[in-house]
C-alpha cells in the first residue's frame, strides 16, 4: 500500500470520516469492507484534487471580504448598492470556475 501524505484527509472527504477507518502515518491500516486498492486510492485522490481546485475560490473570497461589521456599516451609511460594489469586486477577482 502506497503512503500518501494526505490520505486520511482524502478518505475522510470521500467517505465523510467513516467509522471503522484507521490510518497510520497516512497509510490505511483498517477500512470497512477491506483495504482499498491502489486504483481506488488513485480515483479518490483525483476526485479530491478536482474538488479542492473547484472550490479554492471560496477561501480566497472569504479572506478578501470585509468583516461582517464593516459590511453592515457600509450598508447603513452608504446603502446596499455601494455594498454590492465591494462584494462584486471580490467575486470578480475570484470567480467560480
Amino acid at each position: 500500500m502506497r503512503k500518501l501524505a494526505n490520505m486520511a484527509e482524502i478518505i475522510g472527504w470521500k467517505h465523510n470520516h467513516q467509522s471503522g477507518m484507521a490510518t497510520d502515518g497516512g497509510v490505511i491500516i483498517d477500512f470497512p469492507g477491506g483495504i482499498p486498492s491502489d486504483e481506488d486510492i488513485d480515483t479518490w485522490k483525483t476526485e479530491y484534487d478536482a474538488h479542492i481546485s473547484a472550490t479554492a475560490y471560496i477561501g480566497k473570497r472569504v479572506d478578501d471580504y470585509p468583516n461582517i461589521g464593516d459590511q453592515l456599516d457600509k450598508i447603513y451609511h452608504e446603502g446596499i448598492d455601494e455594498w454590492k460594489k465591494v462584494i462584486k469586486a471580490v467575486k470578480d477577482k475570484y470567480p467560480k470556475p
